[in-house]
């Protein structure tokens, strides 16, 4: 990867924002968070429903403008990825020697679709990727199967490789 592509993935709005976030809560803790929870703690589910709003909008435009370019092989790819993702992140949990809750939370995260990173990181690696297969078939598949039948799966793996 060039220059370029690791100057967006790491200086991206998104995610600067966010560790910068994370690297200002570990600085202020708890007394830190008490004085701007109105302000964070609030309205961070309205801002995430007019987030999710504005993917599922683009992704249903998507849809709309790439009819017959998702495929039978694309639907496969975003239902199968998943519980691949899952495992490699059970087998990851599992040599760091989380807890059940641990080997599921990193399942969860390596079988998931990212919303926030990705599409730019697309748009600057592989410039000619259509925003119409990625984002419908990670907000339209995915993220379903996921919530689904994804979690009770990983959550039953998670308890049996652990005992928990």
């Amino acid at each position: 990867m060039d220059g370029h592509l690791w100057r967006e993935i790491l200086l991206n709005g998104s995610i600067v924002l966010l560790v910068g976030a994370f690297a200002i809560g570990m600085i202020t803790g708890k007394d830190g968070l008490a004085e701007i929870e109105s302000f964070i703690v609030s309205p961070f589910k309205g801002a995430l429903c007019l987030f999710l709003l504005d993917m599922s909008l683009v992704a249903g435009r998507g849809i709309r403008q790439s009819r017959g370019v998702i495929t039978l092989r694309l639907l496969l790819f975003g239902v199968l990825m998943p519980p691949i993702g899952a495992s490699f992140g059970a087998g990851a949990a599992l040599l760091l020697g989380l807890s059940t809750g641990g080997v599921l939370l990193l399942m969860v995260l390596a079988a998931s679709a990212s919303y926030i990173a990705v599409p730019a990181a697309m748009r600057v690696a592989v410039p000619e990727a259509d925003a119409g297969n990625y984002l419908p078939l990670s907000l339209g598949m995915t993220f379903p199967f996921n919530l689904t039948l994804g979690l009770p799966l990983y959550l039953a793996v998670a308890q049996a490789i652990t005992g928990g």
